[in-house]
């Protein structure tokens, strides 16, 4: 799993809430099975017209200036619906660090942190300013960073938010459960060594 401290990126915003996991990745897409190459159907019914292949311009992240995001902003209860660890994937594999929502759905957030993706809860009228800031930049970049627990964009704007410090320093250290696991290595073979002896 890829280590977070620092990102700075450019942002995108989709102005809705209640986003779930079927319009971040419809079922249709659920049938690899590896963790990569999701991104391509990211927001799929959102993001192309009905032939499938050709990029609807009114969607939020086909805009020129948001092309290669790294933060998406969005509004209440990102993630909800099914439990698909896929959508995780999806947005990870699209080039998404971070996600800043004022709140996210249960699952979709704990999810979030084992696959490195940070996501950030911020007051409502924290995320609306980022809406008001975002649609005045050209583009619009934000600075987050995980040890110091800020998100900033060096014209004023700057809040902290609160993490878990287990999620915390796995994330600084891009450790997934299995490698957290792995680094009892020694422990876990000197205890199966006394039950064999």
């Amino acid at each position: 799993m890829q280590h977070f401290t620092v990102h700075q990126g450019v942002v995108a915003t989709i102005d809705r809430a209640n986003i779930d996991t079927d319009a971040i990745i419809p079922k249709q897409f659920l049938k690899r099975i590896e963790r990569t190459g999701f991104g391509q159907f990211l927001f799929y019914d959102w993001r192309f017209l009905d032939d499938g292949t050709t990029e609807n311009p009114e969607f939020e992240l086909n805009r020129v200036n948001v092309k290669g995001a790294s933060i998406l902003i969005a509004r209440q209860n990102f993630g909800s619906g099914s439990s698909r660890e896929h959508a995780v994937w999806a947005l990870d594999d699209y080039g998404f660090r971070a996600i800043i929502a004022p709140s996210f759905a249960d699952i979709f957030f704990n999810n979030s942190f084992k696959n490195g993706l940070l996501p950030i809860v911020l007051s409502e009228a924290d995320v609306e300013e980022l809406f008001q800031r975002t649609a005045q930049g050209n583009p619009y970049q934000l600075t987050v960073d995980l040890e110091n627990q800020t998100v900033s964009d060096g014209a004023g704007f700057e809040r902290s938010f609160e993490i878990d410090a287990s999620r915390r320093e796995k994330l600084l250290h891009g450790l997934d459960d299995i490698a957290q696991t792995l680094q009892q290595e020694d422990k876990i073979t000197a205890y199966e060594a006394n039950l064999v002896s």
